[in-house]
């Protein structure tokens, strides 16, 4: 076996094992939501455009992977999350390879050190085991930047076909790297290599056109991720919210001072591979700021590994003393992050949150399938595909469910009371005691921008709908409670 093969084998056995408490985890959001539906449309059908989950613009590339691997190891979460975790050590050992390409400065097991950060990152440690777009995007971005700055174009041009077949967004990449091409003298000829993605993207749009009338699939996807996102407010707050989350939240504030050191005292970012990689970088994250509702800060994982590399490259400038505290201090942050919630509301899949909200959520599915398992049980989504399905495994068998929008007052109170006999009420939001969502200030600014509104509480319940509750469960400050009669 080689070094590199052994490398590779190194870090995927870290990266299994660091994740194998969660193999059996039930999914979670949009995995049960839109993903896992999506790849079982094509695992039983080969229904390219999906009939059972509402179809969007994301391409089928990553469902059609995990259809191909459902087929040839059979149906299970072990199996979707192992087929994951498999493209997340790919993804680490990646980060090494740019890193050795790009930074000549990183010796030793410096080189090493982007790979460590990104597998202690909490955002790449959950998305790692999930059944989402952003992970494997990250993976092709890396793959095909490190075959373009290695002059190998017409491999790096298939690594951008597969990016945007797994996310349109990844679109973004080969534009760059085209045009990079166009501007060099020496590399013009090998530009037109980086329309391959294109074609393949516009060959999806068209099938999806034809199949829902809609180019981008539906219309309501449309709006909240193209016109919804591009208000003024929400278009520079979530931009705030990216610089934060890269360059401040979990300790990366260590490297980003590095990087600032760095830049002020040595030319090592001064390099055309840095150049482009910087381009990128920035136009992604003004791309994601600017396009994408939900505003997830899932959508930075293909440049967060690139961080990384411009992290530890900045910290081996330092001296011994300052580099080693700085590595230390930034993986501690970062291993932190994975236990800690910030004081603000945040994706729960940002952390261990998620796995929080997933076991209340399989608790409580499983005691209305003992309690009250031919009741129908009003809730929000996801919980309501939860009851619906076993194969998102929360419930043995399909339980009734009548899906609320949300669980706001305002929802609640104009369903008739009379037709509920169980309730289940739970923490969509993350708003602890002690968050700023207790301050009236935040709670005005999120209503008037983000149309937030209080969930209804108990005595709401019992008011309206004569229902008192029956059980009640608590995790790390998430919490979900089913009423009856």
């Amino acid at each position: 076996m080689t070094r590199g093969a052994a490398l590779f084998v190194a870090i995927a056995a870290v990266v299994f094992l660091v994740h194998a408490p969660y193999l059996a985890l039930p999914y979670f959001w949009d995995e049960l939501g839109q993903f896992v539906p999506a790849a079982l449309d094509i695992y039983h059908d080969l229904a390219w455009v999906p009939h059972s989950t509402v179809p969007n613009a994301h391409p089928p590339g990553v469902m059609a992977y995990l259809a191909l691997v459902w087929k040839i190891f059979g149906y299970s979460i072990p199996a979707t999350r192992a087929a994951m975790l498999l493209l997340a050590g790919c993804a680490a050992f990646l980060a090494i390879l740019l890193a050795r390409q790009l930074s000549l400065n990183l010796r030793g097991w410096w080189v090493l050190a982007p790979a460590l950060l990104l597998v202690l990152d909490p955002l790449f440690y959950m998305q790692a085991m999930m059944a989402q777009l952003d992970m494997p995007a990250a993976l092709f971005t890396l793959l095909a930047l490190f075959l373009f700055l290695t002059d190998r174009h017409k491999a790096a041009a298939l690594a951008s076909t597969a990016l945007v077949l797994s996310k349109e967004t990844g679109a973004l990449l080969p534009l760059i790297l085209g045009a990079a091409l166009l501007i060099d003298p020496a590399r013009r000829k090998f530009a037109a290599f980086y329309l391959a993605p294109f074609l393949a993207l516009a060959v999806w749009f068209l099938v999806l056109w034809r199949a829902t009338g809609h180019l981008f699939g539906d219309a309501g996807f449309t709006h909240y991720n193209l016109i919804y996102s591009l208000h003024p407010v929400r278009a520079a707050l979530s931009l705030i919210r990216r610089f934060y989350y890269l360059f401040l939240a979990d300790f990366r504030w260590v490297g980003t001072l590095a990087i600032l050191a760095a830049w002020r005292r040595s030319a090592i970012y001064s390099t055309r591979a840095w150049k482009i990689t910087g381009l990128f970088v920035a136009a992604h994250v003004v791309m994601v700021s600017l396009l994408g509702g939900a505003e997830l800060e899932r959508y930075l994982l293909p440049v967060i590994p690139l961080l990384y590399v411009a992290m530890a490259a900045a910290l081996v400038t330092l001296r011994a003393r300052w580099r080693n505290l700085g590595i230390a201090v930034a993986a501690a942050g970062l291993l932190a992050g994975l236990f800690v919630n910030p004081l603000f509301p945040f994706p729960y899949e940002n952390n261990l949150a998620m796995v929080d909200f997933v076991q209340l959520h399989r608790a409580a599915a499983q005691l209305l399938e003992r309690q009250h398992p031919d009741q129908t049980v009003y809730t929000a989504w996801p919980l309501t595909q939860a009851l619906r399905d076993p194969v998102f495994g929360y419930v043995t068998k399909k339980l009734g469910a009548a899906e609320t929008s949300d669980l706001r007052r305002s929802t609640l109170e104009a369903i008739d009371p009379k037709s509920v006999n169980v309730l289940v009420l739970y923490s969509r939001t993350w708003e602890p005691s002690w968050g700023v969502l207790r301050w009236a200030m935040v709670q005005r600014f999120l209503g008037r921008y983000y149309e937030y509104e209080p969930e209804m509480n108990s005595d709401e319940v019992r008011r309206h709908f004569g229902l008192i509750p029956v059980r009640r469960w608590t995790q790390h400050g998430q919490w979900i409670e089913i009423y009856a009669r």
